[in-house]
């Protein structure tokens, strides 16, 4: 995953602007063949990049780099980075198919700004679905070229000429052959990709489409694995920040004289930020508790109790994403009309590593490790908090110790790069468990409110969905309803200037979680009253093929058997879509009735989520989003009073713990015509909603609010 230490030793000497020139990076890198290629339409992904900045878009000629060096080994370079979702491992499974190598030849060299192309980001699941294919072609391109010059070399036509193992072939006589490295010797070919290559079928893969372990397990486990707290830099100082009580918080006053007079110590100041740098950290701490500050902080009635209230009275007029029929008639022709309101909390995204960034100077130019899920992005920001030129500061990422949305913010390496500037040396800034709950943004309080209605029959008629604050993604209903209308009101990611107390951001599938559990718990109270099983009234309303095979045998799997509900069983089901893929998750739960502690028993998810480049790795993914599933929909809320956060670490902020877990099944539907999509973030969408119904299905009462603690379940259960 690290830039190959031979280029590293050249672009020491060969600065590019925006990364490296197409002439620079030939220059650098000698001989091989490389094959420039696009990803997909610049334009319309310039059009949805979160960074709209004139000076920035997406390159246009390409926007990743294959290389096959002289000594057989191939290299990928890209600006997507590896936070534990397993892509470092399915790119390469791609690319390796394609080209007809082993996994263990592909180098991936990922989100290093002076090696890769832009990139506008790691997030929403779009690793495999925007970048994989456009990585696929360039690898059958790249083999198309090698047969090309094996044909020259071995005086053979192409068509006689087949490729395996990093070599061509005489498919009559197999001892005639030639590697791709000795193709590659003496020579500098460039090649633009062309649309019209052939990719394989999958009757063709060797790897892809196969269970494979993770190519940075190793060094992971054992420890080898670099992180950005792991760097260390001659002379490199560590730094602590002094941090406002609150959100909103001013500083009227500051006396440092007791942390400048502890020795070794460096106190520096610059405008708002305030740092106590020292060799160690500990120390650096130490003399950060003498610092005696006054700030003046903004009075706020709000909290985590009555911030749906202000929510709803701020709430800007909706926009309708998706309509259909007439609300009118579809109220008209309803036996029974349901109105429900959903409640959703401010969560954490607390993930093991904290925001950390390293960032070292070197008269006007900059070298930055940090750990972030847009490199690109902290380009900028470093550059312009210095005052210096993008092409002076260099990024290079190290594997991030998990991100979920909210490392696209990038306020470490900012004060990192601040305070290199200031002292003339290295410096690191690594938050502390407490500061990362603070300064992180939060996934967005929100409100979702639901009118729908049935027939005699049990038909859905009428469904009338607004949803406040949480966004747009997974607000779409997929089920047949004839009268539908669905409006976002507000934003989701930033929210409306005046929403929310702190900042808010992406939490993994942003919106999705909340909107899938008023949805398909809505759902639930309709079958309910309608006396229907709840899997029958889904298939009953579901006029996707997909969505109902999906169910089906999830059903078969879980060993669904139809009841209504409540039945006392305990069993719950949910289905969502997100990133491109259908989700289906099925629960069994055991409620205490007279503390309320749900314990989940078993958890069957099941995706469609086309073709599947790597199922152990998939596997893995929906494993971990059950897991951190269990957290927002069982425990996790933040607590604030103002600006004020009252959870700052996990003595009283809960994430999910292994004694808390379940039996997990899985199952990824064997869909390989279809492309691949997002495997990231979906199976998480549907933790909130399926308990909810298996508590309702257990003891027959509904939960309107996320999370749903025990103390909760006994209010609606009429308990004291």
């Amino acid at each position: 995953m690290r830039g190959d230490p031979h280029l590293d030793a050249g672009l020491k000497e060969k600065p590019s602007v925006r990364g490296v020139s197409r002439r620079e990076f030939l220059k650098i890198t000698g001989s091989g063949i490389f094959v420039f290629f696009m990803l997909g339409d610049s334009s319309v992904l310039a059009r949805e990049s979160r960074v709209r900045r004139v000076s920035e878009s997406l390159p246009t000629d390409f926007n990743a780099f294959l290389r096959i060096r002289e000594d057989g080994r191939v290299s990928c370079y890209t600006g997507k980075i590896e936070m534990g979702q397993g892509v470092i491992t399915s790119l390469a499974q791609m690319l390796a198919d394609e080209l007809d190598v082993s996994l263990e030849a592909v180098h991936m060299v990922m989100g290093d700004t002076d090696l890769c192309p832009w990139d506008m980001g790691t997030f929403g699941s779009r690793t495999t679905r925007f970048f994989g294919p456009a990585l696929r072609a360039a690898g059958a391109e790249a083999r198309r070229v090698l047969l090309e010059l094996a044909a020259e070399h071995l005086k053979t036509p192409v068509e006689s000429l087949t490729t395996a193992n990093g070599a061509v072939f005489d498919k009559r006589d197999r001892k005639r052959r030639i590697s791709y490295g000795r193709l590659t010797r003496g020579k500098r070919i460039e090649r633009h990709l062309s649309e019209a290559t052939a990719l394989k079928k999958p009757p063709e893969f060797k790897i892809m489409n196969r269970p494979v372990f993770r190519t940075d397990s190793l060094e992971k486990v054992t420890g080898k694995a670099k992180f950005a707290g792991d760097i260390q830099v001659p002379g490199m100082l560590h730094a602590k920040i002094l941090r406002p009580p609150s959100h909103g918080a001013r500083l009227m006053d500051v006396d440092l004289s007791g942390a400048e007079r502890v020795p070794g110590v460096r106190v520096l100041r610059d405008g708002d930020l305030i740092a106590v740098l020292h060799d160690y950290p500990d120390v650096a701490e130490r003399a950060l508790g003498k610092i005696r500050a006054r700030f003046q902080t903004p009075e706020s009635e709000l909290d985590e109790k009555n911030i749906f209230e202000h929510l709803l009275r701020v709430a800007p007029q909706g926009q309708v994403v998706e309509e259909g029929g007439h609300l009118q008639k579809g109220e008209l022709a309803a036996k029974t009309v349901f109105e429900e309101t959903y409640l959703d909390g401010y969560v954490a995204h607390a993930p093991m590593e904290t925001h950390t960034a390293v960032v070292k100077m070197e008269g006007k130019r900059a070298t930055v490790w940090a750990s972030s899920q847009t490199p690109f992005r902290v380009k900028e920001e470093v550059a312009a908090a210095l005052g210096l030129l993008e092409e002076k500061v260099r990024v290079i990422s190290p594997f991030v110790g998990g991100g979920f949305g909210g490392k696209t913010r990038n306020l470490q390496a900012v004060e990192a790069a601040r305070l290199a500037k200031l002292s003339g040396r290295p410096v690191q800034v690594a938050w502390s468990r407490e500061e990362e709950f603070f300064n992180d943004t939060f996934r967005p309080a929100a409100v979702v409110k639901i009118k729908s209605g049935i027939t005699e029959p049990g038909s859905v008629t009428l469904w009338d969905y607004h949803v406040y604050f949480a966004g747009e993604r997974g607000s779409r209903h997929f089920y047949e309803i004839p009268n539908h209308r669905t409006m976002i009101h507000g934003s989701g990611w930033g929210g409306t200037p005046g929403s929310h107390p702190f900042a808010t951001g992406a939490w993994r599938a942003p919106a999705n979680n909340t909107n899938t559990f008023a949805r398909e718990s809505q759902m639930d109270i309709m079958a309910a009253t309608a006396e229907m099983d709840p899997l029958e009234f889904r298939m009953k309303h579901l006029g996707d093929g997909k969505m109902k095979r999906l169910l089906k045998v999830a059903a078969e799997r879980f060993g669904w058997r139809p009841a209504r509900a409540p039945s006392g069983r305990g069993y719950g089901i949910a289905c969502g879509t997100d990133a491109g893929t259908l989700v289906t998750t099925m629960a069994e739960v055991r409620v205490d009735k007279e503390t309320g502690h749900v314990t989940v028993k078993r958890v069957l998810c099941a995706q469609d989520m086309g073709l599947c480049i790597n199922p152990q790795g998939a596997r893995i993914q929906m494993e971990g989003c059950v897991t951190m599933g269990l957290g927002y929909a069982l425990k996790e809320d933040i607590r604030f009073r103002g600006g004020n956060i009252l959870d700052l670490n996990f003595d009283t902020y809960e994430i999910p713990r292994f004694s808390w877990l379940p039996e997990i099944e899985t199952v990824i539907m064997d869909d390989k015509d279809s492309p691949p999509q997002g495997g990231g973030e979906p199976a998480i969408i549907t933790m909130g909603a399926v308990i909810a119904n298996a508590i309702f299905d257990a003891v027959g009462v509904r939960l309107f609010q996320l999370p749903m603690t025990p103390e909760r379940i006994r209010e609606a259960m009429g308990k004291s």
